[in-house]
């Protein structure tokens, strides 16, 4: 029977557990999955598959895993790329609350879309993405024959919307979508993060969680200062503490950020073999005191915590390119930490393999070997700038970007040849987005032209703020805050 696709005379970077690398490489798909990877032999350019791909010039590895992502406000690219840190967090919670409700869904089926196209044509064959409202996004993606992860965001201190609600809307969405579109969408279970949720929230959480055992959970943690803050007004030592105390700090457990980490969170995460996802543009963006802690990559890793590498929100900092990601944290690790944080091989795992083990599927996904599901990106390395093609894990890492990308498939399906989308019509996803944006614009008054962005005033910010959820964080934090310093008081005398 000859295979679906054959792709020979490569540059092969299989990214196994020995990182072998084959200079002139065959890799044949047939039914979705790897049949067979090895040197090239020369009949192998006669061969009589369906699609036969030369691959001279050409480097094939496994698609890329974007480990932690938000995908509704996609279209809002540019809009937020001015602000101030403290304006940026004050339109993206009124926003939040609105999507919540269900506004604006013309934008986030528009958004949602788009990134789904950019994601396809820069070679991320898996996403892992928390929205307020994520079946648009898995039906995007799912539709576009993509791979993703999705579930919906809870928390009762971040919005206004009822907690019973939310739990609801979980468990509905999981009931809907897990293991949909041929099994490529599936689903998990989001607590928001360890700064906007109660302990009912995460004890809750946690009671779902156990329902559905095979789904990760997924939320932000270790973000901010006040992760830990807001985990003692929750009756526990620290974030990490919470987590173990209602039993959620295990190997489902995907941690997006884990940025204020100190020795001890190190130990804990790779004692109950909890995986991080790091977002290091995101933070190079908009970090609001360039004195706070940066995510421990190095550490973790040397304690054996898997570590894979996420866009966040690609519309916050203007980039959908997550190749760019891996020198990006190679960059602030260094600055951070000292040159040399990594081997440029690390960072091609962090962008593959890692990312596919954060989520629970290393064992079908992140790397080329026989009887792994067919999950592959072809990048042109013809350009100049990858001249002579030495150290190729290095030209993955520092080199390659988004636009190199010429090939993608998932499942064995090509949804980009030759830098030509199958899966989509990019020119009515363009459309779309555009129209939404100009509509979104009218709705809420703010300006979005191509000179930049105006947001609306800041009355029209404020009226659409959830009050209640963010006046009960506020008072928690700040009676905690109180309590940390008689505490301090009392040590001291």
């Amino acid at each position: 029977m000859a295979p679906d696709i054959l792709i020979h005379d490569a540059t092969v970077l299989t990214v196994d557990g020995n990182n072998h690398l084959y200079r002139n490489g065959t890799v044949i798909v047939e039914d979705g999955t790897i049949r067979e990877v090895r040197p090239s032999e020369p009949e192998d350019a006669e061969s009589p598959a369906e699609t036969v791909i030369d691959g001279r010039d050409r480097l094939v590895m496994p698609g890329l895993v974007n480990a932690h992502a938000h995908l509704e406000l996609t279209a809002l690219i540019g809009a937020f790329s001015e602000m101030g840190v403290g304006e940026l967090f004050a339109e993206m919670t009124a926003l939040c609350e609105q999507l919540g409700r269900g506004r604006y869904g013309y934008l986030v089926e528009a958004g949602c879309d788009l990134a789904a196209l950019n994601f396809v044509r820069g070679g991320i064959t898996t996403t892992n993405a928390m929205d307020a409202l994520p079946s648009r996004g898995a039906d995007a993606f799912g539709e576009a024959g993509l791979r993703g992860f999705f579930g919906p965001w809870i928390s009762d201190l971040f919005w206004d919307i009822p907690e019973d609600e939310q739990f609801e809307r979980a468990r509905s969405f999981i009931e809907e979508y897990h293991g949909s579109y041929d099994g490529r969408i599936q689903a998990t279970v989001c607590p928001h993060d360890d700064w906007s949720c109660s302990r009912s929230v995460w004890e809750r959480t946690a009671t779902l969680a156990a329902e559905y055992p095979d789904l990760p959970v997924h939320t932000h943690l270790l973000e901010l200062d006040a992760s830990n803050t807001m985990a003692r007004a929750n009756d526990a030592e620290d974030s990490l503490a919470l987590l173990e105390e209602v039993g959620l700090l295990d190997d489902r457990l995907v941690a997006a950020h884990f940025r204020v980490a100190d020795e001890d969170d190190i130990e804990r995460m790779s004692a109950n073999d909890a995986s991080v996802a790091h977002c290091p543009s995101i933070f190079c963006y908009w970090e609001p005191d360039g004195e706070t802690e940066w995510t421990p990559v190095p550490a973790l890793r040397e304690a054996g915590t898997t570590v894979g590498l996420g866009l966040d929100d690609h519309y916050w900092h203007d980039s959908s390119d997550l190749l760019a990601e891996a020198r990006q944290a190679r960059l602030a690790a260094n600055l951070s930490f000292g040159t040399n944080q990594f081997h440029s091989m690390e960072l091609v795992r962090m962008l593959t393999i890692d990312g596919a083990r954060a989520l629970g599927v290393g064992d079908e996904l992140g790397s080329i070997e026989p009887g792994k599901r067919a999950d592959l990106v072809v990048l042109d390395l013809s350009a100049p700038k990858f001249a002579p093609k030495t150290n190729v894990p290095a030209l993955v890492a520092n080199t390659a970007t988004a636009d190199d990308v010429e090939s993608t498939i998932v499942d064995g399906e090509l949804l980009m040849h030759e830098k030509e989308v199958r899966s989509m019509d990019p020119e009515a996803v363009c459309e779309r987005a555009e129209a939404a944006v100009e509509r979104f614009g009218d709705d809420i008054g703010w300006e979005l032209e191509p000179s930049g962005s105006v947001p609306p005033r800041h009355l029209r910010t404020v009226r659409d703020l959830p009050k209640r959820g963010p006046a009960h964080l506020v008072a928690r934090l700040g009676l905690q805050h109180i309590r940390d310093g008689f505490e301090g008081v009392s040590r001291e005398s």
